[in-house]
């Protein structure tokens, strides 16, 4: 598997998802803004990513604070956090490693400057070695949900690509061929960044998986032909009674899932579980820029001047999703008394 994101000496590096599979580049991060730009701009994306990439560059951003002032420090880095906040909207992930952060912060106000700085460091590589054993443990709860002979639609990518390792949704698929079941996937393009083709198609292969890739709008027509046993997805944020925010394009795939009988499965940390959001109306989405939709690389394929509706995620309701996988277990309908008892 690929490392999605690293300490390489007092840099943070990443691997430049916009370029697989053409090449392996790395991104480096000097400073807190570098990550963020990185987190606007796609260079990492996936909400487990996105958290491990935040708390990298609050530790980058204790670093760039010029103080031996500890009030001086924490009331910069508070700032720092703020900013940090508003690289993306969606992924809750952002938002809970930042939380940890700053709390981390707070509970040192008494510590000296350097201390806190090399501690931010610490906590970010924990999160970094958590998730990765997070996903292993999902994986292995989820794989139980496989038969022996499966073929699994997956939307977007949510491999180890878009968390810190190993993944969430191919976690899942992971483990299964990891047991010896006979799996193949069916991997959708999802458009407009082709995450599905590019990378979820980049990973399995690398893994040695059976993986096939699908236009977005070919999915309904697999199932009701009885070609697709289960569908895996990851999330981008849970609400409180399991609507589950994800890549644009997952509602109509679970709608159409229940429509053919085909279970609809969620693998997602319980860090994406947002208790405070009670329902998917909600969670914020986030609208992108229309050069996503109307370019395709450097070519313009649409005609200039028209219009373009660009959100980046969509509001799968509880009732599609058949179960949530966690690293603490999987979660069954009514969600809201399962996340609820999972959570304290």
């Amino acid at each position: 598997m690929i490392p999605t994101i690293e300490w390489d000496g007092k840099y943070v590096r990443m691997i430049d998802q916009r370029k697989i599979p053409s090449r392996i580049e790395w991104y480096v991060c000097r400073g807190y803004r570098d990550v963020i730009k990185a987190i606007e701009k796609m260079v990492i994306r996936g909400a487990p990513a996105i958290g491990v990439a935040a708390a990298m560059g609050l530790a980058l951003g204790g670093f760039s604070i010029r103080t031996k002032s500890t009030a001086t420090f924490m009331d910069k880095f508070r700032k720092i956090a703020e900013e940090m906040l508003l690289g993306r909207p969606t992924a809750v992930n952002l938002r809970w490693a930042v939380e940890r952060m700053e709390n981390l912060v707070e509970r040192m106000g008494a510590a000296l400057v350097d201390e806190i700085r090399r501690a931010l460091k610490e906590e970010s590589e924990k999160i970094l070695a958590e998730d990765i054993e997070i996903n292993r443990r999902m994986g292995w709860n989820g794989q139980r949900l496989v038969p022996a002979r499966a073929t699994i639609l997956t939307h977007c990518n949510a491999g180890s690509l878009a968390t810190g390792g190993y993944g969430t949704a191919l976690g899942v698929i992971r483990a299964a061929h990891e047991k010896g079941k006979k799996i193949k996937v069916i991997a959708d393009e999802t458009r407009p960044w082709l995450q599905g083709l590019r990378l979820t198609a980049f990973e399995l292969m690398e893994d040695g998986i059976p993986v096939t890739v699908i236009v977005d709008n070919a999915a309904g027509s697999l199932m009701r032909q009885g070609m697709i046993d289960l569908v895996i997805t990851g999330a981008d944020r849970i609400a409180a009674n399991g609507d589950v925010a994800n890549k644009i394009g997952t509602y109509q795939v679970a709608v159409l899932a229940k429509t053919n009988k085909v279970p609809f499965y969620v693998a997602a940390p319980l860090s994406t579980i947002d208790s405070t959001t009670k329902n998917g109306d909600m969670i914020p989405v986030e609208e992108r820029g229309g050069d996503e939709i109307f370019r395709f690389g450097k070519m313009r394929i649409g005609p200039s001047g028209v219009s373009v509706l660009n959100p980046a995620f969509d509001i799968t309701p509880a009732k599609y999703v058949s179960a949530i996988i966690t690293e603490k277990g999987v979660i069954r309908p009514p969600f809201r008394k399962g996340i609820k008892d999972l959570l304290s």
